[in-house]
């Protein structure tokens, strides 16, 4: 029976990857791992917020740079506003789209888009 899934997505950088999503997309590191505590890479770290998590990777073979996490929200225009107001730029939306949903989408500095989807 499946519980839970963890979306993985790769970075070059562990430490400007914390940055983004723990400053500026509001997730709270649950706990990370390095080989050598003196150099930020590799690394890897599970990330939180409200409830759902995410992981992060610079080790070689953890996936590629450019994925697409979907992420399903309550109110994508509150964290439209949120994520403005903390500099974050907006890759797309939030918009409309035909399927029924309105998303928003930003991206990391190695290319991963996490989408922000409102159902």
């Amino acid at each position: 029976m499946f519980k839970l899934a963890i979306p993985l997505v790769h970075v070059s950088n562990s430490t400007a990857a914390a940055d983004f999503y723990c400053n500026r997309l509001g997730f709270r590191p649950e706990f990370a791992h390095r080989v050598d505590d003196t150099k930020s890479d590799p690394g890897y770290a599970g990330l939180t917020r409200d409830g759902v998590w995410l992981h992060v990777s610079s080790f070689s073979g953890d996936g590629v740079s450019g994925g697409v996490v979907n992420l399903l929200v309550e109110d994508v225009n509150a964290l439209h506003a949120e994520l403005v107001a903390k500099g974050v730029p907006i890759d797309t939306g939030p918009v409309d789209q035909t399927w029924g949903t309105r998303e928003m989408h930003v991206k990391d500095a190695d290319g991963n888009c996490i989408r922000f989807i409102e159902q």
